[in-house]
């Protein structure tokens, strides 16, 4: 007899709503420069993914070091993405500090 277990994910709430009229693809980002994830667009299961690294709608990164790969700053964490894998992420850069 055998046994199949079947989990459900649960995905967690996206985040606040981000008006991404200003938007623009993270690649785009000088290093050092912040902004809000509006838009992770693509594949379903490469949403996902990039999701589960928290890089979601309405969470703020960094760029630390642009380039591919690229490294982001999120949650606290530097992360290394290749850039392709981010071509379909839009952020919404803020402001440069006075």
């Amino acid at each position: 007899m055998s046994l199949i277990v079947r989990l459900n994910l649960i995905r967690p709430p996206l985040g606040p709503a981000v008006d991404d009229s200003a938007s623009i693809p993270v690649t785009r980002l000088a290093a050092g420069q912040s902004a809000q994830v509006s838009r992770v667009r693509g594949r379903p299961e490469d949403a996902h993914r990039l999701e589960e690294f928290g890089l979601r709608r309405g969470a703020r990164i960094q760029m630390f070091r642009p380039g591919n790969p690229c490294i982001l700053r999120l949650s606290g964490s530097k992360v290394c993405f290749r850039s392709d894998q981010l071509s379909d992420v839009l952020v919404t850069p803020f402001p440069p500090p006075p």
